[in-house]
């Protein structure tokens, strides 16, 4: 039976499930709604979620959100309350799913519910949050005509707004004179800091210095009653010091009597990157084929120059410095059919044998590969190994073929005696492993750092230029990143940030 002919034989019995679901388990509000309006609300939820799944048709989702919100709001249902509803459909499809269902199909199934509900949720959060927002300013503009229900009924918007933000994903916040006077859950836990650590703080305190001056601009237009953006991406600061991506959309309201600036910040990070990444993808796509056609091109001129070099110092009594000169060429040809074979191998796409693996494993193994050039040089090895990472998905050969080609860059760049520091551990947030390999070698001019990744840009006398890039290829074929600084006092460092993932990646 396929994802339709379940949704069709198994309806009734579904929307059944679910009524009961609400009626007895969610919340007191859905326990007080009459059977008959559920029924009535449900049939509509399931045949427009399941218009979705078969049809891959949104518009009866999105008439279903515009009709039910406005139900709900003037129910005095939360925003939690009705997401919570929503995620029941997940509930009661999924064990029908994988009852009838198996393999590729049962995959697809549950890929296509996922983007069913988070699209639901997202424009039904939206929506309720505009609707909301319109209700309160009908409410402002009426207050104004008497005092006292203006005040009995901002105490009712405010509680009734409370309850919104505070069950909302995103940061919400009111700054007013410079100073953050309200914040919600998710607006501390974006910034590290409980809910007493950020009422009364500063707002520049959470703004990153490169985003400073203009966000500040950005607000003292809109204290002047200036035309100012009420939707900006800007970087904020963790109380761990580090930078995120955020997109920040505000307004400016009355809080307690005085004029404030209301916002809602949500973090960007993911979507940067995977915009970055497509980017990426379709400029290396293109230098890919660019190289692919050059090589092929320059190949077969090589390989003849080769073999009649060949022949030649075979039927030739070659002796001293000729001998010396003809060996020198041979030696080059064959260092061009490599370069020839890299230029081939990055135009190639990097195709992933995953498997559970410890990173400590991988980074040993490179440095067995590499034990005879380190001892050549007699490097000292440091290594400080995190014993609580787990084992995560990764293509074994390729992190390996990765990690031993930054090893190679500092061995390379290292003077007898240098020292390599190898570092693993767990990021703050409990998502990522960082993987940090530093050296103390010459280092990289701070003009060159931002470059050190790109296709053919090397700044030693016989590199290809593309044994980084390979890095962060392969690293970011894996979903992670790769990064590059200055070591102090001197030499490079660079970190891997390797996320942890379930089995099936």
């Amino acid at each position: 039976m396929d994802l339709a002919g379940i949704i069709k034989n198994y309806r009734d019995q579904m929307i059944n499930e679910w009524i009961q679901y609400l009626h007895e388990k969610v919340s007191e509000r859905y326990r007080g709604r009459p059977i008959d309006e559920l029924k009535i609300t449900v049939s509509r939820a399931f045949d427009a979620s399941s218009a979705v799944l078969v049809e891959n048709d949104f518009s009866k989702i999105d008439d279903h959100i515009q009709w039910i919100t406005k139900i709900r709001l003037e129910g005095g249902f939360s925003l939690s309350e009705v997401q919570n509803a929503y995620e029941l459909y997940r509930v009661i499809l999924v064990p029908h799913l994988i009852r009838e269902l198996k393999g590729r199909a049962l995959k697809e199934a549950i890929e296509r519910l996922n983007i069913c509900l988070f699209y639901t949720i997202t424009r039904f959060s939206d929506y309720f949050q505009s609707l909301h927002e319109k209700h309160i300013r009908e409410h402002a503009q009426n207050l104004e005509l008497e005092i006292e229900k203006r005040t009995k009924e901002l105490v009712e918007s405010e509680a009734k707004y409370r309850v919104l933000v505070e069950d909302i994903n995103d940061g919400y916040f009111v700054n007013q004179n410079e100073t953050i006077v309200f914040a919600n859950k998710a607006f501390c836990d974006l910034h590290g800091y409980s809910l007493n650590e950020v009422i009364g703080k500063p707002y520049s305190d959470f703004v990153a210095a490169r985003s400073l001056p203009m966000v500040k601009r950005l607000y003292e237009r809109r204290l002047e009653g200036k035309d100012s953006k009420d939707l900006y991406m800007y970087f904020r600061r963790h109380r761990d010091g580090n930078i995120y991506p955020t997109e920040n959309k505000v307004k400016g309201i009355i809080y307690q009597g005085s004029f404030a600036v209301a916002g809602i910040c949500r973090d960007i990070t993911e979507r940067m990157e995977a915009e970055r990444r497509i980017r990426e993808s379709e400029r290396l796509a293109h230098v890919g084929k660019l190289t692919t056609s050059l090589a092929h091109e320059i190949r077969n001129p090589l390989s003849s120059v080769k073999m009649n070099i060949q022949i030649i110092t075979k039927k030739t009594d070659f002796d001293g410095n000729d001998k010396r000169r003809m060996e020198i060429i041979i030696q080059e040809l064959s260092r061009l059919e490599r370069i020839l074979d890299e230029m081939l191998d990055f135009a190639k796409p990097i195709k992933l044998n995953l498997a559970m693996v410890s990173v400590n494993q991988i980074i040993d193994s490179c440095l067995d590969v590499l034990d005879v050039k380190i001892r050549e040089k007699s490097i000292e090895i440091k290594k400080r190994y995190s014993k609580s990472i787990p084992s995560i998905s990764m293509d074994y050969e390729r992190m390996e073929q990765a990690i031993i080609n930054i090893f190679l860059n500092s061995i390379e760049a290292l003077p007898k005696k240098g020292l390599i520091e190898i570092e693993t551990k767990m990021d703050s947030r409990g998502k990522n492993i960082k993987i940090n390999i530093g050296d103390n070698g010459p280092g990289i001019s701070q003009e060159n750092l931002p470059y050190i990744f790109d296709p053919f840009f090397s700044i030693k006398k016989k590199g290809t230029g593309l044994g980084l890039t390979n890095v962060k290829r392969i690293v970011e074929a894996h979903g992670g990143s790769v990064e590059v600084g200055l070591r102090r006092p001197k030499g490079v460092v660079f970190t891997i940030t390797m996320p942890v993932r379930a089995r099936n990646l």
